[in-house]
C-alpha cells in the first residue's frame, strides 16, 4: 500500500497542478482533493471531496480515507470568488486551526506539509540583508496575509509539540511567479504603469510555480537519499532583482509616489479591484526582502530549476510586451538614477 495524500485548496490552479503531479508518483496510491469550491480544472484520478476545512467534517474525511499525509495549500493572500479580506482570514486561520485539530485526532496521519510565505519576516528599514529560518523578526506583520501566515505557523508549532510522531514541514515561499501565477504580486506587475515608492529600489526574490510543485513533492514524500524533509524551509530561486530591473524587463514605466501617499494609492487600487496593494506589499516594495535557502538545499535536498531572474523572465514572456520597449525603459531609469544625489536610498 502506498501513501494516501490529502491536499487542501485544490480549486486553486497551483494546488490542482500539484494534485495531478503527486498522484503520478509510485509512492502514492490515492490522492484525496479537498476544497469548499468545485475546481474548474482537471484533478486527474484524485478523489474530490467538497468540504470546508473550517467545519468539523474534515476530521471525518481524514478518518474515512485513512489519510497518512496532509498537504495544506489552502493558505493564500486571495480568495476565490467574491469574498473579501474577512473570508480570506477565516479560511487561512480558522480553517488551519480546524484542520490541525482534526489531524491531531487522526492516528493515521504521519506527515504534514504546510504552505507558508517569507512574508512572515516582515519588511523594515533595519532588517538584516538576508533572513535565515531562525533570524529574529524585527518587524512582525500586523495585518493581511502575512499576519495570517504568522498565526498559522504558530498553530503548526503547537501541533508539532502535541504530535511529535508526525513529520512536519513548513515551506516559506518567496513571491510565486510564472506564466500561470495568480498572486497579488503578479497582479501588481500586470498593471500598465507600476507605482513605486519614491527613493527606494528594493531587492526582490521569486520562486517559479513549477519549482513550487517540485519542492512540495519532495516535502510530501518520505525522505530520500538520507535527506530529512521535516522543519521550516525558505524556498526561493537563486539571486535577486531590483524593482527597477523588473520594470525594465516588463517594458513598463514606473510612477514614483512619495511614501506618505502610497497608502492612498493602495486604497484607490483596491477600490478599483486592480490589485491587492496591501500594507505588507507596500513594505515589500519599499524595503524588499531576501532569504537564505541553504536549508532548502542541504536539509530538504531540493534545488530549484529556475533562478529569480529566470523566473521573472518566464513570467514576463507570458505577459507580452509592455507599453514601452524594455531598452527605452532601461535608458530612462538609468538617466533618472544618475540625477539622484549621492547617498540617497534607491
Amino acid at each position: 500500500m502506498g501513501k494516501v495524500v490529502l491536499v487542501t485548496g485544490v480549486a486553486r490552479p497551483l494546488a490542482g497542478r500539484f494534485v495531478r503531479r503527486v498522484q503520478r508518483d509510485p509512492e502514492v496510491s490515492r490522492v484525496v482533493a479537498v476544497d469548499a469550491v468545485v475546481p474548474g480544472h482537471d484533478l486527474g484520478d484524485a478523489e474530490f471531496v467538497r468540504a470546508d476545512i473550517r467545519q468539523p467534517m474534515i476530521g471525518k474525511v481524514l478518518a474515512q480515507h485513512s489519510v497518512d499525509t496532509v498537504v495544506h495549500l489552502d493558505v493564500s493572500g486571495t480568495v476565490l470568488g467574491s469574498g473579501g479580506r474577512t473570508q480570506a482570514k477565516e479560511s487561512n486561520v480558522i480553517g488551519s486551526m480546524q484542520l490541525l485539530g482534526a489531524c491531531q485526532k487522526a492516528p493515521s496521519v504521519r506527515r504534514l506539509v504546510v504552505k507558508s510565505t517569507t512574508s512572515v519576516y516582515g519588511a523594515a528599514p533595519r532588517d538584516p540583508a538576508v533572513f535565515s529560518e531562525t533570524t529574529p523578526v524585527k518587524s512582525v506583520p500586523t495585518g493581511g496575509f502575512a499576519k495570517d501566515a504568522v498565526e498559522v505557523e504558530g498553530y503548526v508549532r503547537g501541533f508539532a509539540r502535541r504530535r511529535p510522531d508526525v513529520a512536519v514541514a513548513v515551506l516559506r515561499f518567496a513571491n510565486i511567479l510564472g506564466p500561470r501565477a495568480d498572486t497579488p504580486l503578479a497582479e501588481y506587475f500586470g498593471l500598465p504603469v507600476l507605482p513605486t515608492v519614491f527613493g527606494y529600489d528594493p531587492r526582490l526574490q521569486f520562486v517559479h510555480e513549477d519549482d513550487v510543485e517540485g519542492v512540495l513533492l519532495v516535502a510530501t514524500l518520505e525522505a530520500r537519499r538520507g535527506t530529512l524533509n521535516s522543519g521550516t524551509f525558505n524556498v526561493a530561486g537563486d539571486g535577486v532583482l531590483l524593482l527597477s530591473q523588473t520594470a525594465r524587463r516588463l517594458g513598463k514605466p514606473t510612477v514614483p509616489v512619495p511614501l506618505p501617499a502610497v497608502t492612498w494609492v493602495g486604497r484607490t487600487l483596491r477600490t478599483a479591484g486592480v490589485t491587492d496593494f496591501s500594507r505588507e506589499q507596500i513594505r515589500l516594495l519599499t524595503h524588499g526582502r531576501v532569504v537564505d535557502t541553504r536549508q532548502m538545499r542541504q536539509t530538504l535536498g531540493f534545488t530549484p530549476a529556475y533562478t529569480t531572474a529566470e523566473t521573472f523572465h518566464d513570467f514576463a514572456l507570458s505577459r507580452g510586451p509592455g507599453l514601452l520597449p524594455p531598452a527605452l525603459v532601461a535608458q530612462a531609469v538609468d538617466r533618472a538614477a544618475g540625477l539622484l544625489p549621492a547617498g540617497r536610498p534607491r
